[in-house]
């Protein structure tokens, strides 16, 4: 099941969001900042100086030095889900937008600084979750005839193309930084697991082989490391990546083999559903969650 919509209030409970990185060699977390409301999945800016996230349907800048939060102007793309990725010049931002006639996912591209929202795709659902280094495609996840795939279309707007066409979800594609890869999550083996292929679709190989469920591979900017996030296996069903789990945040080696333990949280939806690697490869954002009365 591919969702993105997150309730407000869970058993009558709200979620505290907490905005946080983490050291990827030492683990140390770093809290900067909290919020009595739900915020998710942050893109760090190349420069190193902001993070992006969303939050109750808008776009928000999250300035690292004064740890202020502005919004960005979305023009009427005001229902954007935690599915959104910066170009790789940081000039613009697509969004996944929920649409007033009929409420599905499309993506939309607009300056970064705020502006008019321009339509990418106008089949839906489609869930945004990568921007090649080139700038020339964008990749995504979408439900065309009752079936999750992989799909890329280029940014300036045209036809969408198919790269997956298996049984099964087929999730959270990503461009890895030499343009070479685009990494995703599949359930095609059974569990949720981490995938990689050629950018064309070809050689589609699994990365993961572990008991457990997998989802949302991010490659950091020096192309060496793999992060994700991971739900216990029996805690969800392969295909659901809900919010509210005890999940934890893994690393692997971008050429394959076993997995660490970097980060144990309560989270899951919204935690890290985009790359929120730093600049320089040490560091992770990401945002836990807390259910208070």
């Amino acid at each position: 099941m591919k969702t993105e919509k997150i309730p407000q209030k869970v058993e009558g409970r709200n979620v505290i969001s907490t905005l946080e990185t983490v050291d990827v060699q030492t683990g140390e977390r770093k809290v900067l900042a909290q919020f009595d409301y739900l915020i998710e999945a942050p893109n760090w800016t190349s420069d190193g100086k902001r993070l992006i996230y969303n939050s109750l349907g808008r776009i928000y800048s999250f300035d690292l030095d004064t740890l202020k939060s502005t919004v960005i102007d979305s023009g009427y793309a005001t229902h954007c889900n935690n599915d959104h990725v910066l170009s790789p010049d940081n000039k613009r931002i697509a969004v996944s937008h929920h649409t007033q006639e009929d409420g599905q996912s499309r993506i939309y591209v607009l300056p970064l600084e705020g502006g008019r929202p321009e339509l990418l795709t106008p089949i839906a659902p489609s869930y945004l979750h990568g921007w090649s280094p080139d700038g020339g495609t964008l990749a995504y996840c979408a439900d065309r005839n009752g079936q999750y795939d992989i799909y890329t279309i280029p940014a300036a707007g045209g036809v969408e193309s198919q790269l997956t066409d298996v049984p099964g979800l087929d999730d959270g594609p990503e461009y890895s930084p030499d343009g070479k890869y685009i990494w995703f999550n599949s359930t095609r083996s059974g569990l949720m697991q981490i995938w990689r292929m050629k950018i064309d679709g070809s050689e589609q190989t699994q990365m993961t082989f572990e008991e457990s469920n997998n989802w949302f591979p991010h490659v950091s900017v020096d192309g060496q490391t793999v992060a994700f996030i991971t739900y216990r296996k029996g805690d969800v069903d392969p295909g659901d990546h809900p919010a509210n789990k005890n999940v934890e945040i893994r690393l692997m080696s971008s050429s394959g083999g076993e997995s660490r333990t970097l980060v144990k949280l309560f989270g899951g939806q919204g935690t890290i559903n985009v790359n929120s690697w730093s600049p320089d490869s040490t560091q992770l954002a990401f945002v836990s969650y807390e259910l208070v009365e």
